[in-house]
């Protein structure tokens, strides 16, 4: 089964500077265990004791994950995950 993943800049050192990588799993939380094999380094980046880090989201065919059973949000073939990093700021 492929997963699309769409890559954020902030992350693209983890993928060799690939914006889109293929993963396969079940859960998001098996595609993060799947790309985590082939790209070292890349689930502590998203994971913090069992769930997401905060400032990350996680878009599963534009739906964020975290309303649609998070880690274990069911994945099927062709399905199209995107990470983004919260981006904050104000004014002064």
């Amino acid at each position: 089964m492929a997963i699309e993943v769409r890559i954020p800049t902030i992350l693209r050192n983890l993928t060799d500077d690939a914006k889109i990588v293929e993963g396969t799993g079940d859960t998001i939380s098996e595609l993060v265990a799947d790309l985590d094999n082939r790209y070292p380094g890349i689930a502590e980046r998203l994971v913090d004791g069992g769930k997401l880090r905060r400032f990350i989201n996680v878009y599963l065919n534009d739906e964020d994950v975290r309303f649609v059973g998070g880690l274990e949000a069911k994945l099927s073939d062709g399905d199209n995950v995107t990470v983004l990093p919260a981006v904050a700021g104000g004014s002064r």
